[in-house]
């Protein structure tokens, strides 16, 4: 089997190199934005031409929430015309799609997880181009698995990995208590991704770690694994004053993949401690 992946340098497309690589019948075709402009369509369709690979896995994405309120544009082409740029190429060549997604595509309003049922509602550019990418995913490509995921973390720039920097140089770190999610290592959401790629079980999935706390939870627990003494100061998303509107409410029920499959993530506390374990 050959996987050609775009993003390949992020946290997600490491892992999913990593998920494979006691397998000698993967081989992988990595690229990454120096390689290929995947918002270039006679680029994609060349190089998959050329590569025909039996799955691409898109990890490539424009994901700095901030930026993407004003440099709309770019993050259009990325997170829009680029999956559907990969799509069309996918079917040049009969290859299957993953193709990664966000709970930003929902208002955060909710009460309850958001299954694959639950209408969407982007309360930002970040959002809205997404889902714009999901929709072209849907439109033309003939055999593609859509993986909604959230507050992701790996092996690259994350958000643990900027607390902990944080806890060298301060006794306390404020962080956003009314903000709710499911911490998600890459590592699992790889194992979902080769989970499903065997499989004719196309679709739209939610793929995060099971439980539910907030940043400041989470931070808390990440210094508690580190036996960090660092205090963690709740704030609101008011106080935090960010640029883009981030969901209140961002947990995600990985209700298609229960449906479906017997694939089941962790939970969240389970995989920061491995993730934190891997770290030490």
């Amino acid at each position: 089997m050959k996987i050609f992946v775009t993003g390949c340098n992020g946290q997600l497309g490491r892992a999913v190199n990593l998920q494979y690589k006691d397998d000698p019948n993967v081989t992988f075709v990595n690229t990454d934005v120096a390689d290929l402009d995947i918002t270039k369509v006679d680029d994609v369709m060349k190089a998959v031409k050329a590569e025909k690979p039996d799955v691409i896995v898109n990890c490539a994405a424009h994901t700095a929430v901030d930026a993407c309120e004003t440099d709309l544009d770019n993050a259009y082409r990325i997170n829009a015309i680029g999956p559907r740029n990969l799509s069309l190429a996918a079917n040049e060549v009969n290859a299957k799609l993953v193709h990664i997604s966000t709970d930003y595509v929902f208002d955060g309003k909710g009460t309850r997880p958001y299954t694959e049922f639950d209408a969407v509602g982007p309360q930002g550019a970040y959002g809205r181009t997404k889902l714009a990418g999901e929709e072209f995913v849907k439109a033309f490509a003939n055999k593609y698995f859509i993986i909604r995921t959230a507050w992701l973390y790996g092996d690259g720039k994350n958000f643990v990995k900027t607390m902990l920097r944080l806890s060298e140089t301060n006794d306390a770190v404020s962080v956003v208590n009314d903000q709710v999610g499911s911490p998600t290592s890459t590592k699992e959401l790889a194992g979902a991704i080769a989970h499903l790629i065997p499989t004719d079980n196309y679709g739209l999935f939610h793929g995060t770690c099971e439980g539910v706390c907030s940043w400041a939870d989470f931070t808390e627990e990440i210094f508690r694994l580190k036996g960090l003494s660092t205090k963690v100061n709740r704030i609101t998303s008011a106080e935090f004053n960010a640029k883009a509107p981030r969901p209140a409410y961002s947990v995600l029920e990985n209700y298609m993949l229960k449906l479906t499959t017997d694939y089941k993530f962790a939970q969240w506390e389970d995989a920061i401690a491995e993730y934190i374990k891997e770290l030490n």
